[in-house]
């Protein structure tokens, strides 16, 4: 289907002085629960713990101000659909006080709050419209020096305030957003898109050129004007005037080889086709060359996460990241064969994949795994999306597809549009309607607002708690939450950590928005 203007509800705040003035009010009693799903069409009989304010907008729509929050019910189908809006992202403040519908429009309300007054309001706007807001905001607020990634706020909540800055994954950042814009240039042949992808390709080209280390990529830089991050190994370039951070993850591997592999399916550029042909070669050719390690020739060792190897699988952490290393190295292989077109890299796939055992270790993650590691999933199926692309071995498929159904297992939960189209791209027997239907849903709720605002949902009472804690001892829920309720993070986060944030002091790019929905344009899902 070719839904393009596949529209959605924008939840918009506009902040306001005035005072609400003579609101209608409606205390409703307490109630111990929230039915999640009334048959009932819209009504003001409806019963919420400690409902300070009520009323009904001409939508339909039943807005109930609570001490902790605003929630909004609408109907679909004659069952009750619940929203939440708390933390600044929304409201001035939690504590809600009157409520007053906005008589210029059926989707709006004045809430009138402890720490001031805001109308809140629901305006439609197309997917394409609102990824270009996202893609100007990297313009104006992420570029650094042709990478991206997120930004510090210098005064919390102000975008205006923000400085940008060196962060550990700029590399794969900055391979997810160029990614975006390949897949957009391919849709659209919009020459923006075509300078922005070329630039992205650019900045992962320079992170391997200036360590001086053929194949090692930096997984960042800075110049002498900026500020240097206390955190990892840095060494001086003095040639080029910048210090780069070493110890290089296979985060930027997989991101590498994820962006040079689509940029040179989708980019016309024959040049800059040569010089990613020739980087894929060299980082190819290092793994394979140190035994199937990144190893940092400043010290003679493997980088912490740059591990490929029978010997490393064969550890105790080893064993656990086997099925996903072993899945990235065959994708690097296959990418770097594609690139290239060098046969060596056939044979040397064909070694890896059947005779060290790899293609049998991809489909033993279930077994292998001691945790759920969201960033871990991340690194798989964009690993995944390079196999499937490039593999065409009817013997391996299906062991590529088991391996990709172990990962699915938990993924399937979280209503992810990057990853679902993934799985239907690999998994061409799979229904598409549903998966489709679900990942229009999640990139419409996801908010325009990306500051980091802080949010908190341990009072909700339409929630279930995870009896277990997350890998860092985070308590989780088991009920998935629209990204609008939920902290600001990408792919790489657990979306069922419900609460979070740092008090508005960062703001994310947003192409973990704008990766699915240009993806999904490419393979026309929608």
């Amino acid at each position: 289907m070719r839904n393009v203007h596949h529209k959605c509800l924008i939840p918009l705040l506009v902040l306001a002085c005035s005072a609400v003035g003579q609101t209608p009010r409606t205390f409703l009693h307490p109630h111990p629960s929230i039915e999640r799903n009334m048959p009932e069409g819209p009504t003001l009989d409806l019963e919420l713990p400690g409902t300070t304010a009520a009323t009904l907008t001409r939508d339909g729509s039943v807005w109930l101000g609570t001490g902790h929050g605003l929630w909004r019910v609408n109907w679909i189908s004659h069952r009750a659909h619940w929203q939440y809006f708390a933390g600044r992202r929304y409201l001035p403040s939690d504590a809600v006080k009157d409520l007053l519908p906005d008589k210029s429009d059926p989707h709006s309300v004045w809430v009138s709050t402890a720490g001031g007054t805001v109308r809140l309001g629901f305006d439609p706007m197309t997917l394409e419209a609102k990824a270009s807001l996202f893609e100007q905001r990297v313009e104006l607020r992420h570029n650094r020096h042709g990478m991206v990634a997120d930004s510090h706020l210098a005064r919390a909540g102000d975008p205006s305030s923000n400085v940008t800055e060196s962060s550990d994954n700029d590399g794969l950042w900055t391979a997810m957003y160029g990614a975006s814009q390949c897949f957009r240039y391919s849709v659209t042949h919009d020459e923006e898109a075509h300078r922005r992808a070329v630039r992205s390709v650019e900045a992962l080209l320079t992170l391997e050129r200036i360590t001086g280390i053929p194949g090692f990529p930096a997984r960042s830089f800075v110049k002498p004007n900026e500020v240097q991050p206390s955190d990892g190994v840095w060494y001086d370039n003095p040639s080029e005037g910048l210090r780069w951070k070493a110890d290089t993850s296979s985060d930027e591997i997989v991101g590498h080889f994820f962006l040079f592999s689509i940029a040179f399916d989708t980019l016309p550029d024959v040049e800059l086709k040569h010089r990613i042909a020739a980087t894929a070669r060299r980082i190819m050719d290092h793994i394979l060359s140190h035994g199937y390690y990144l190893i940092d020739t400043h010290t003679g060792k493997p980088t912490s996460w740059g591990k490929w190897s029978p010997a490393y699988f064969a550890t105790k952490g080893g064993r656990a990241d086997s099925p996903l290393n072993a899945v990235e190295l065959l994708s690097f292989l296959r990418a770097t064969r594609h690139i290239t077109g060098d046969a060596k890299y056939d044979a040397e796939y064909r070694k890896v994949a059947h005779d060290m055992g790899y293609a049998e270790i991809t489909a033993r993650y279930r077994e292998y795994s001691d945790e759920i590691n969201y960033s871990d999933e991340e690194l798989a199926m964009l690993s995944f999306y390079t196999l499937f692309r490039y593999e065409k071995d009817p013997a391996l498929l299906p062991i590529y597809r088991k391996a990709l159904d172990g990962w699915w297992y938990n993924i399937r939960r979280e209503r992810n549009p990057l990853w679902n189209l993934i799985y239907l791209h690999a998994q061409p027997g799979t229904s598409a309607a549903a998966l489709t239907a679900e990942s229009l849903a999640t990139l419409a709720e996801i908010p325009l607002d990306l500051v980091t605002w802080t949010v908190d949902n341990s009072r909700r009472r339409d929630i279930e708690w995870d009896r277990a804690t997350d890998r860092f001892q985070v308590r989780q829920t088991t009920t998935w939450l629209s990204p609008g309720e939920r902290p600001v993070m990408k792919w790489n986060g657990n979306p069922f950590v419900v609460n979070g944030g740092d008090g508005g002091n960062g703001e994310d790019d947003g192409s973990f928005y704008l990766l699915p929905y240009w993806l999904g344009r490419y393979w026309r899902a929608w």
